[in-house]
Protein backbone atom coordinates (compact mmCIF):
# COMPACT_ATOMS: atom_id res chain seq x y z
CA UNK A 1 0.00 0.00 0.00
CA UNK A 2 0.93 3.33 -0.57
CA UNK A 3 0.17 6.87 1.30
CA UNK A 4 -1.76 9.80 0.06
CA UNK A 5 -3.01 13.01 1.21
CA UNK A 6 -6.51 14.60 0.58
CA UNK A 7 -5.93 18.05 0.52
CA UNK A 8 -8.32 19.44 2.44
CA UNK A 9 -6.31 18.59 5.42
CA UNK A 10 -3.92 21.07 4.52
CA UNK A 11 -5.98 24.28 4.28
CA UNK A 12 -3.20 26.70 5.09
CA UNK A 13 -0.18 25.17 2.29
CA UNK A 14 -0.31 26.03 -1.26
CA UNK A 15 0.30 23.09 -3.77
CA UNK A 16 3.73 23.62 -3.98
CA UNK A 17 4.06 23.98 0.07
CA UNK A 18 1.97 20.64 -0.26
CA UNK A 19 3.86 18.54 -2.42
CA UNK A 20 6.91 19.22 -1.07
CA UNK A 21 5.73 18.71 2.77
CA UNK A 22 3.86 15.61 0.82
CA UNK A 23 7.53 14.15 -0.56
CA UNK A 24 9.46 14.95 2.75
CA UNK A 25 6.73 12.75 4.84
CA UNK A 26 7.64 9.95 2.28
CA UNK A 27 3.69 10.24 0.97
CA UNK A 28 3.33 9.40 -2.60
CA UNK A 29 0.13 10.98 -3.85
CA UNK A 30 -2.00 13.95 -4.29
CA UNK A 31 -6.08 14.14 -3.92
CA UNK A 32 -6.24 17.85 -5.14
CA UNK A 33 -9.65 18.91 -3.75
CA UNK A 34 -12.18 20.50 -6.26
CA UNK A 35 -14.01 23.90 -4.66
CA UNK A 36 -14.25 27.21 -5.14
CA UNK A 37 -13.31 29.51 -1.68
CA UNK A 38 -16.39 31.52 -0.89
CA UNK A 39 -15.75 35.31 -1.49
CA UNK A 40 -16.34 36.10 2.31
CA UNK A 41 -14.03 33.02 2.72
CA UNK A 42 -10.63 35.15 1.25
CA UNK A 43 -9.40 36.90 4.47
CA UNK A 44 -9.92 34.27 6.80
CA UNK A 45 -7.16 32.20 8.56
CA UNK A 46 -6.72 28.84 6.47
CA UNK A 47 -9.83 26.11 7.51
CA UNK A 48 -10.27 22.61 6.09
CA UNK A 49 -13.78 23.78 4.48
CA UNK A 50 -13.69 27.59 3.73
CA UNK A 51 -10.19 29.09 2.87
CA UNK A 52 -8.55 26.40 2.02
CA UNK A 53 -5.36 27.08 0.22
CA UNK A 54 -4.64 23.65 -1.49
CA UNK A 55 -7.94 23.58 -3.26
CA UNK A 56 -8.73 23.55 -7.52
CA UNK A 57 -11.02 26.16 -8.33
CA UNK A 58 -14.02 24.65 -10.97
CA UNK A 59 -13.59 27.88 -13.18
CA UNK A 60 -9.63 27.38 -12.97
CA UNK A 61 -8.20 27.66 -16.52
CA UNK A 62 -5.79 24.74 -18.21
CA UNK A 63 -3.12 26.72 -17.52
CA UNK A 64 -4.18 27.20 -13.61
CA UNK A 65 -4.58 23.18 -13.71
CA UNK A 66 -1.48 22.57 -15.35
CA UNK A 67 -0.10 24.19 -12.24
CA UNK A 68 -1.51 21.76 -9.93
CA UNK A 69 -0.45 18.81 -12.11
CA UNK A 70 3.62 19.98 -12.02
CA UNK A 71 3.18 20.50 -8.01
CA UNK A 72 3.39 16.80 -8.47
CA UNK A 73 5.09 15.75 -10.79
CA UNK A 74 7.78 18.01 -10.05
CA UNK A 75 8.42 16.21 -6.72
CA UNK A 76 7.54 12.93 -8.24
CA UNK A 77 4.42 12.53 -6.85
CA UNK A 78 1.14 11.13 -8.43
CA UNK A 79 -1.84 13.27 -9.04
CA UNK A 80 -3.85 10.28 -8.16
CA UNK A 81 -7.57 12.25 -7.82
CA UNK A 82 -9.59 15.23 -8.45
CA UNK A 83 -12.30 15.37 -5.45
CA UNK A 84 -15.12 17.56 -5.57
CA UNK A 85 -18.34 18.10 -3.85
CA UNK A 86 -20.66 16.78 -6.40
CA UNK A 87 -24.35 16.60 -5.87
CA UNK A 88 -26.11 13.12 -6.89
CA UNK A 89 -27.47 13.77 -10.43
CA UNK A 90 -25.61 16.81 -11.51
CA UNK A 91 -24.15 15.19 -14.74
CA UNK A 92 -22.42 18.26 -16.63
CA UNK A 93 -20.68 19.11 -13.39
CA UNK A 94 -19.42 15.22 -13.60
CA UNK A 95 -18.60 15.46 -16.76
CA UNK A 96 -16.25 19.01 -15.93
CA UNK A 97 -14.76 17.45 -12.68
CA UNK A 98 -13.58 14.23 -15.00
CA UNK A 99 -11.92 16.70 -17.33
CA UNK A 100 -10.50 17.93 -14.96
CA UNK A 101 -8.89 15.11 -14.01
CA UNK A 102 -7.91 13.64 -17.36
CA UNK A 103 -5.85 17.01 -17.60
CA UNK A 104 -4.10 16.45 -14.28
CA UNK A 105 -2.97 12.80 -15.17
CA UNK A 106 -5.51 11.65 -11.77
CA UNK A 107 -7.11 8.07 -11.45
CA UNK A 108 -10.77 8.77 -9.86
CA UNK A 109 -13.32 11.86 -8.82
CA UNK A 110 -15.53 11.24 -6.08
CA UNK A 111 -19.03 11.71 -7.35
CA UNK A 112 -22.23 12.54 -5.70
CA UNK A 113 -24.13 10.16 -3.68
CA UNK A 114 -27.57 11.55 -2.03
CA UNK A 115 -28.08 12.39 1.22
CA UNK A 116 -30.58 11.13 4.22
CA UNK A 117 -32.12 13.16 6.97
CA UNK A 118 -35.36 11.41 6.35
CA UNK A 119 -37.56 13.83 4.47
CA UNK A 120 -37.20 11.87 1.64
CA UNK A 121 -37.82 7.98 1.15
CA UNK A 122 -34.47 5.64 0.73
CA UNK A 123 -36.18 4.09 -2.02
CA UNK A 124 -37.00 7.26 -3.89
CA UNK A 125 -33.32 8.87 -3.54
CA UNK A 126 -31.26 4.76 -4.20
CA UNK A 127 -33.66 4.93 -7.67
CA UNK A 128 -31.63 8.68 -8.32
CA UNK A 129 -28.65 7.53 -7.52
CA UNK A 130 -28.73 4.26 -9.89
CA UNK A 131 -29.77 6.68 -12.62
CA UNK A 132 -26.86 9.24 -12.09
CA UNK A 133 -23.94 6.24 -12.07
CA UNK A 134 -25.10 4.79 -14.80
CA UNK A 135 -24.58 8.31 -16.78
CA UNK A 136 -20.90 8.41 -14.75
CA UNK A 137 -20.32 4.78 -16.01
CA UNK A 138 -20.29 5.83 -19.32
CA UNK A 139 -18.76 9.04 -18.59
CA UNK A 140 -15.65 6.99 -17.09
CA UNK A 141 -15.67 4.97 -20.49
CA UNK A 142 -15.18 8.16 -22.52
CA UNK A 143 -12.14 9.98 -20.17
CA UNK A 144 -10.49 7.26 -18.40
CA UNK A 145 -11.62 8.18 -14.80
CA UNK A 146 -13.07 6.42 -12.32
CA UNK A 147 -16.49 7.48 -10.52
CA UNK A 148 -16.03 6.46 -6.52
CA UNK A 149 -18.97 6.47 -4.04
CA UNK A 150 -17.55 7.39 -0.55
CA UNK A 151 -18.77 6.01 2.85
CA UNK A 152 -20.22 8.53 4.38
CA UNK A 153 -22.06 9.67 7.19
CA UNK A 154 -25.74 11.62 6.48
CA UNK A 155 -26.10 9.50 3.02
CA UNK A 156 -27.67 6.80 1.52
CA UNK A 157 -23.94 5.19 1.12
CA UNK A 158 -23.41 5.21 5.40
CA UNK A 159 -21.78 2.09 5.24
CA UNK A 160 -19.98 -0.47 3.37
CA UNK A 161 -22.88 -2.93 2.67
CA UNK A 162 -25.52 0.19 1.19
CA UNK A 163 -22.62 1.66 -0.73
CA UNK A 164 -22.53 -1.71 -2.15
CA UNK A 165 -25.74 -2.02 -2.80
CA UNK A 166 -25.69 0.97 -5.11
CA UNK A 167 -22.39 0.06 -7.07
CA UNK A 168 -23.28 -3.28 -7.32
CA UNK A 169 -24.65 -3.57 -10.57
CA UNK A 170 -21.70 -1.61 -12.17
CA UNK A 171 -18.41 -2.30 -13.51
CA UNK A 172 -15.91 -1.80 -10.98
CA UNK A 173 -13.28 -0.60 -13.66
CA UNK A 174 -15.45 2.53 -13.68
CA UNK A 175 -17.36 2.59 -10.78
CA UNK A 176 -15.79 2.03 -7.44
CA UNK A 177 -16.12 2.81 -3.85
CA UNK A 178 -13.94 5.15 -1.40
CA UNK A 179 -13.40 3.21 2.05
CA UNK A 180 -13.65 5.80 4.75
CA UNK A 181 -13.73 4.13 8.54
CA UNK A 182 -13.91 7.37 10.38
CA UNK A 183 -17.09 8.36 8.74
CA UNK A 184 -18.47 5.28 10.18
CA UNK A 185 -18.07 5.82 13.23
CA UNK A 186 -20.12 8.67 12.86
CA UNK A 187 -22.77 6.64 11.39
CA UNK A 188 -23.07 3.00 9.46
CA UNK A 189 -20.21 0.83 11.34
CA UNK A 190 -20.30 -2.77 10.47
CA UNK A 191 -17.03 -5.23 11.20
CA UNK A 192 -14.50 -3.68 8.45
CA UNK A 193 -13.30 -7.23 7.50
CA UNK A 194 -16.69 -8.22 6.37
CA UNK A 195 -17.37 -5.12 4.47
CA UNK A 196 -14.41 -5.37 3.24
CA UNK A 197 -14.58 -9.15 1.77
CA UNK A 198 -18.13 -7.91 0.81
CA UNK A 199 -17.01 -4.61 -1.82
CA UNK A 200 -14.22 -6.88 -3.53
CA UNK A 201 -13.36 -5.34 -6.82
CA UNK A 202 -15.20 -2.35 -6.20
CA UNK A 203 -12.74 -0.92 -3.26
CA UNK A 204 -10.69 1.67 -5.05
CA UNK A 205 -9.43 3.95 -1.83
CA UNK A 206 -9.53 3.85 1.44
CA UNK A 207 -9.14 7.41 3.29
CA UNK A 208 -7.72 7.11 6.78
CA UNK A 209 -8.80 9.34 10.08
CA UNK A 210 -10.57 8.85 13.07
CA UNK A 211 -13.64 10.05 15.93
CA UNK A 212 -14.93 9.14 19.04
CA UNK A 213 -18.32 9.25 20.78
CA UNK A 214 -18.38 11.58 23.64
CA UNK A 215 -21.27 12.50 25.94
CA UNK A 216 -22.54 15.96 25.43
CA UNK A 217 -23.16 16.24 29.44
CA UNK A 218 -26.97 16.42 28.83
CA UNK A 219 -29.95 14.48 29.27
CA UNK A 220 -33.17 14.22 27.54
CA UNK A 221 -36.11 12.50 29.21
CA UNK A 222 -33.80 11.05 31.55
CA UNK A 223 -31.38 9.50 28.78
CA UNK A 224 -28.02 10.69 28.00
CA UNK A 225 -26.64 12.28 25.38
CA UNK A 226 -23.81 11.83 23.15
CA UNK A 227 -22.15 13.22 19.90
CA UNK A 228 -19.23 12.30 17.45
CA UNK A 229 -16.34 14.22 16.86
CA UNK A 230 -13.10 13.86 15.11
CA UNK A 231 -10.00 12.89 16.91
CA UNK A 232 -6.19 11.73 16.42
CA UNK A 233 -5.79 8.77 14.73
CA UNK A 234 -4.83 6.59 17.69
CA UNK A 235 -7.39 7.76 20.05
CA UNK A 236 -10.30 7.30 18.10
CA UNK A 237 -12.54 4.09 17.97
CA UNK A 238 -10.98 2.94 14.55
CA UNK A 239 -8.33 0.27 15.36
CA UNK A 240 -5.92 1.61 12.53
CA UNK A 241 -3.30 -1.21 13.01
CA UNK A 242 -6.22 -4.23 12.83
CA UNK A 243 -7.88 -2.52 9.96
CA UNK A 244 -4.77 -2.44 7.96
CA UNK A 245 -4.05 -5.58 8.88
CA UNK A 246 -7.59 -6.48 7.42
CA UNK A 247 -7.03 -4.56 4.08
CA UNK A 248 -3.70 -6.57 3.43
CA UNK A 249 -5.64 -9.87 4.15
CA UNK A 250 -8.10 -8.90 1.68
CA UNK A 251 -5.26 -7.99 -0.99
CA UNK A 252 -5.62 -4.61 -1.20
CA UNK A 253 -2.91 -3.13 -2.25
CA UNK A 254 -3.74 0.77 -3.26
CA UNK A 255 -3.64 4.13 -1.74
CA UNK A 256 -4.07 5.21 1.94
CA UNK A 257 -5.01 8.78 1.86
CA UNK A 258 -4.70 11.03 5.13
CA UNK A 259 -7.91 13.20 5.72
CA UNK A 260 -7.12 14.02 9.39
CA UNK A 261 -9.42 16.59 10.70
CA UNK A 262 -8.51 16.28 14.53
CA UNK A 263 -5.93 19.31 14.40
CA UNK A 264 -3.78 17.52 16.27
CA UNK A 265 -0.35 19.15 14.64
CA UNK A 266 -0.32 21.40 11.93
CA UNK A 267 -0.30 20.45 8.80
CA UNK A 268 3.11 19.49 8.04
CA UNK A 269 3.11 17.45 11.58
CA UNK A 270 0.59 16.05 10.76
CA UNK A 271 1.89 14.35 7.41
CA UNK A 272 4.21 13.14 9.01
CA UNK A 273 2.66 11.55 12.03
CA UNK A 274 0.15 9.93 9.42
CA UNK A 275 3.58 8.54 7.08
CA UNK A 276 5.45 7.11 10.39
CA UNK A 277 2.30 5.39 11.61
CA UNK A 278 0.58 3.60 9.41
CA UNK A 279 4.64 2.08 8.30
CA UNK A 280 4.75 1.42 12.03
CA UNK A 281 1.07 -0.08 12.17
CA UNK A 282 1.66 -2.25 8.17
CA UNK A 283 4.64 -4.08 10.01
Amino acid sequence: MKLSVFTVATPDLTPEELTKAAQDAGIDGIEWRYKEIPADALNEQPSFWRNNLCSINPSASDEELERFRLAAVERNLVNLSVTPYLSCGDVAGTERVMQAAKKLGARFIRIGVPGYDGRKNYNDLYAEAVDYIHHVQELSQQYGVKGLLEIHHKTIAPSAGLVHRIVSGFNPEHIGVLHDAGNMVHEGFENFRMGLELLGPYLAHVHVKNAQWVPTGERQDGIALWKSEWSPLDEGIVNWKQLLGELKAVGYDGYLGIEDFSGQYGSREMLHNFSAKVKQWLV
